[in-house]
């Protein structure tokens, strides 16, 4: 599905996986984002393959500007993850409108429990309705490595 952006057409969204930009997004997340510094290749290749992904384009160029993924049953959980935009495109609310599409697109799935995990975006999300865990004590975590 594509979306295009009503201020200007700068930016569309897609979750078509061959637009996708493999290269890029490797790079970004293993040099750029505090939680998947030195992540692999193959590791990366692997998590894009057992996701449902959205990536924001460049009308002009076709750049690949954002990208987010999403590990969901497509029917009850998501959890969106490596949310990451080009720090060229920051500041005009891209990270916002990728989180919105996948939120707008799984709800009417029935989708009803969204997940995510921010060390430094709580204002952002809390925009979209993201809350701190309300009963965290439930929540358990098991940690390899």
């Amino acid at each position: 599905m594509n979306h295009h952006d009503s201020a200007g057409q700068r930016y569309e969204i897609s979750d078509d996986p061959a637009r996708l930009d493999p290269v890029r997004i490797h790079h970004w997340l293993s040099t750029d984002a505090y939680w998947a510094l030195g992540r692999t290749r193959e590791q990366q290749d692997r998590m894009t393959a057992g996701s449902l992904n959205y990536a924001a384009y460049d009308t002009a160029s076709g750049e690949q500007a954002a990208y987010a993924r999403v590990v969901t049953d497509h029917a009850s959980f998501a959890w969106i993850c490596d949310v990451y935009v080009d720090r060229a495109a920051r500041g005009q609310g891209l990270g916002t409108r990728l989180v919105t599409t996948v939120r707008d697109e799984l709800v009417p799935l029935g989708v009803r429990r969204f997940l995510l995990a921010t060390k430094d975006a709580h204002g952002v999300y809390a925009k979209l309705g993201f809350t701190p865990l309300a009963e965290p004590d439930m929540w358990m975590i098991l940690q390899r490595g």
